[in-house]
C-alpha cells in the first residue's frame, strides 16, 4: 500500500523564537564584518586619492572608492533591516514569556486557593471556637494578675497610714537637708563636720606657766593676797 499511495510526509517543525534570534544574530555579525572590511578599503582609497595628483589616476581612485561606498551603504541598509527583525522577534519572545509566566501565576494562585479552602474547613479555625479561646485566655490572665496582687501584699503595715502625710514628712525632710547644706559653705552637713576642740596645753603636767612666775628657789610664786 505504501508503494502505491506513498507515505505522508511530516511537515517540518517551525523554528522557535530562540532559533530565529540566533540566525538573525549570525546574519548581523556577518554584515558587521563586511562593513568593517569596506571601511578599511575606503581608508586605503582615501589615502590613494590624497597621494594622486589631479588627473585620470585620481579619478579612477575616486570611482573605486565610490563603488566601495555604495556597497557599504547597501550592507548598512541590510544591517538595519536585520536589526528591526531582531527587535520584533525579541518583542514577540518577551510577550510570549510574559504570557507563560501569567499562566503559571494563575495556576499557582488556583492551587493556593484550593489549599486555603481546605485549611478553613478545619475545626481548629472555627471563628466561634477562636473567640471562646480568646475569652478563656483573657479570664485566666485576669485571675493570674489577681493572684499576683494578693501574693505581693506586704505584711505588718497598719491600714490607717495616710500616704499624703508620709509625702509631707518626706518633703519636710528634704527641705531640712537642703537648708543644712546651704548653711555650710563646703556643702557638708553639720552632723558630718568635725567639731572645734580646745587647743592642747603646751606646758607639762606639774609645771607652772610663765605667767605665774617663780621665786628665788625656782618654785612657783605664791600669789599675793590683796
Amino acid at each position: 500500500m505504501k508503494r502505491i499511495f506513498g507515505t505522508k510526509k511530516e511537515k517540518p517543525k517551525p523554528p522557535t523564537l530562540d532559533e530565529a534570534t540566533g540566525r538573525l544574530d549570525s546574519r548581523g555579525s556577518v554584515l558587521d564584518e563586511k562593513i568593517r572590511k569596506l571601511d578599511e578599503q575606503l581608508a586605503q582609497h582615501r589615502a590613494q586619492i590624497k597621494k594622486c595628483r589631479p588627473g585620470p589616476a585620481q579619478e579612477a581612485a575616486k570611482r573605486r572608492a565610490l563603488q566601495v561606498l555604495k556597497q557599504k551603504r547597501l550592507y548598512e541598509n541590510q544591517r538595519g533591516q536585520v536589526m528591526n527583525q531582531q527587535f520584533n522577534v525579541d518583542q514577540t519572545s518577551f510577550a510570549l514569556q510574559s504570557m507563560q509566566d501569567s499562566v503559571q501565576t494563575v495556576q499557582a494562585m488556583k492551587a493556593a486557593g484550593k489549599e486555603l479552602k481546605a485549611a478553613f474547613k478545619q475545626p481548629e479555625l472555627n471563628i466561634n471556637s477562636i473567640e471562646n479561646l480568646q475569652d478563656d485566655l483573657t479570664d485566666m490572665m485576669d485571675m493570674h494578675q489577681e493572684i499576683q496582687d494578693v501574693l505581693g501584699q506586704n505584711f505588718g503595715i497598719p491600714d490607717d497610714i495616710d500616704e499624703d502625710e508620709l509625702m509631707e514628712e518626706l518633703d519636710a525632710l528634704e527641705d531640712d537637708l537642703a537648708a543644712d547644706t546651704e548653711a555650710n559653705a563646703d556643702g557638708v552637713p553639720s552632723y558630718l563636720q568635725e567639731q572645734d576642740l580646745p587647743a592642747a596645753p603646751s606646758a607639762r603636767p606639774g609645771h607652772a606657766t610663765a605667767a605665774q612666775g617663780e621665786d628665788e628657789f625656782g618654785l612657783p610664786a605664791v600669789p599675793q593676797r590683796t
